[in-house]
């Protein structure tokens, strides 16, 4: 693959990176030897770049990680993990907290240091900490050796802006957000260009709205949302072509976006997003499933606390 300077860092990431939240079984059981082959074969397709958390499966993915990261030389991947969410409800941003969090995440993982270290979801918390107590002792872990990089990831677009004007970060990684149906992300490229903050991706079926799997119940789509997702779904169907192929190959295509961070537990599908990656994307299906979609385009739900999020903008 191709690879994309990631801001003013020295990494070059490949336009497809590997999220190992489903090796945390965070949507499905999984099969374990499948979940470490599917790091195998990312790698082995040319990502360079894996994503997790101490959030996914609570330390089950972390874990895996380092079952399957000894195996593979170090300098054919970059590592990135988060701190701060640890459970669906338990947060801990503090600077202890963020000391014991880089520690354990590389003992679970047996890396020496980490590329880069996101706080995670901190739209869930007051932000004045993440940017007063939580990213001046990540800088530590930096000055310490132990981490390269450190940014934010989340959700609302609010508490990014709030974030890129009062810190000093490396990244950022934004989801949902730059999608076939949502590219709202568009709007922090100007201002991470001239901070020189390099801007990753992820999610590009934003968690199945973008392909013809049934939508989970916890998904916060809308009914009107859901029918018209569906409703672009079963076009692109009716061409022989399945949405989600549309959705990934829109995602990549940005190089504004350095990376799009997408994962599966299952290696055959990791393998096929790297094949649908190679592939020229239809830009007269794109212009009409776009037009499917325009009714909803930018539409978005709230996450975390209300203050941390824009007020909604799309009737849907």
């Amino acid at each position: 693959m191709e690879t994309r300077k990631l801001g003013t860092t020295d990494m070059k990431l490949t336009p497809l990176s590997f999220g190992a939240s489903s090796l945390g079984a965070e949507f499905r059981h999984i099969d374990l030897d499948e979940a470490c082959r599917s790091v195998h074969v990312a790698i082995d397709l040319g990502m360079n770049f894996i994503d997790t958390s101490p959030f996914y499966g609570r330390g089950m993915s972390e874990m895996l990680l380092g079952r399957v990261l000894p195996e593979i030389p170090r300098d054919r991947y970059y590592l990135g993990t988060k701190l701060g969410r640890y459970a669906g409800a338990h947060f801990d941003f503090s600077a202890r907290r963020v000391a014991e969090s880089v520690d354990i995440s590389l003992e679970r993982m047996k890396v020496e240091h980490l590329d880069i270290v996101l706080c995670h979801d901190l739209e869930f918390v007051e932000m004045s900490q993440i940017v007063e107590e939580t990213l001046p002792a990540l800088r530590k872990e930096v000055e310490k050796g132990k981490v390269r990089y450190i940014g934010v990831s989340g959700y609302p677009m609010k508490m990014f802006k709030y974030v890129l004007d009062r810190a000093d970060i490396d990244v950022l990684l934004t989801y949902n957000h730059y999608t076939l149906q949502n590219d709202m992300a568009l709007e922090l490229v100007p201002i991470c260009r001239e901070k020189g903050v390099g801007l990753m991706n992820a999610a590009p079926f934003s968690a199945r709205l973008l392909t013809a799997a049934p939508l989970p119940a916890w998904h916060k789509a809308t009914p009107k949302v859901r029918e018209i997702a569906k409703q672009a779904a079963d076009h692109c169907a009716g061409k022989g072509v399945d949405i989600a192929k549309l959705a990934l190959q829109f995602s990549l295509a940005n190089p504004d976006m350095t990376t799009c961070v997408t994962g599966s537990a299952n290696p055959d599908r990791v393998a096929q997003w790297v094949a649908w990656a190679a592939e020229p994307m239809d830009q007269q299906l794109l212009a009409e499933v776009k037009e499917i979609l325009k009714p909803i385009h930018n539409w978005f739900y709230v996450e975390g606390r209300p203050e941390n999020n824009d007020p909604p903008t799309v009737d849907a």
